[in-house]
């Protein structure tokens, strides 16, 4: 098992779609390619939309196959996930995907102001301790980190299987004033609405809490 982690880590650090931004680097110049993702490696100006803790980068990869006309990036900090995701996308010619591994506390430091359009937050950890409130990826810590690179009206989605985390970061939203867009404690009661991207696109992680009988929120809203 040792063995194969390394082995993805040298592959993902060999992938032309995978960067890497180490705290070192987050405290000064930031990622090389901050600011400059449409000019320097996208090549165009279609909107850019991030998965933050993409893990595999299953929604990443499934979004970047539906919607050719974005740009998506998945950001973790586990090399040997990334290195899934990353390795379809070249293997399949997905040429409008990257993956960044780096801490989500480092989001700043990976893109300049207004340079991304969307965020998604796949089955983040719930960090469920009182204790670890600030370490949730839906508080506003980490909501004042994502305005700093999102445009005017940036949209926020949360897909979680922890109903006491969705019922935390509504809470965020009501308090901060923030525009909430849809809200739902059982997504796959309630599908009519919705892009099928949001039901047809599984993490992991989702598969593996749906199947043990979990219900799946979700959340959209703007900062």
């Amino acid at each position: 098992m040792a063995k194969r982690k390394l082995k993805k880590f040298a592959e993902v650090n060999s992938f032309n779609n995978c960067f890497f931004l180490s705290f070192e680097e987050s405290r000064s110049e930031g990622l090389p390619l901050k600011g400059n993702w449409h000019k320097n490696y996208f090549k165009n100006d279609n909107p850019i939309v991030l998965e933050l803790g993409c893990g595999k980068g299953e929604y990443t990869v499934g979004l970047a196959q539906r919607y050719p006309d974005k740009n998506f990036i998945g950001v973790d900090i586990k090399g040997n996930r990334i290195w899934t995701g990353a390795k379809q996308a070249i293997e399949n010619k997905i040429n409008n995907t990257a993956f960044i591994r780096t801490r989500i506390d480092f989001i700043d430091s990976c893109f300049g102001a207004e340079e991304v359009d969307e965020i998604w937050i796949t089955f983040p950890d719930p960090q469920p301790q009182k204790t670890r409130i600030r370490n949730r990826l839906t508080n506003m810590m980490f909501i004042n980190r994502y305005k700093k690179i999102l445009k005017g009206g940036g949209l926020i989605h949360l897909k979680t299987d922890n109903e006491p985390f969705y019922d935390f970061t509504r809470e965020v939203i009501a308090e901060n004033k923030l525009e909430l867009l849809d809200a739902v404690n059982d997504l796959y009661a309630d599908t009519a609405k919705r892009d099928e991207a949001l039901t047809s696109i599984k993490t992991y992680y989702e598969k593996k809490f749906s199947d043990m009988g979990f219900k799946i929120c979700y959340l959209k809203f703007k900062v």
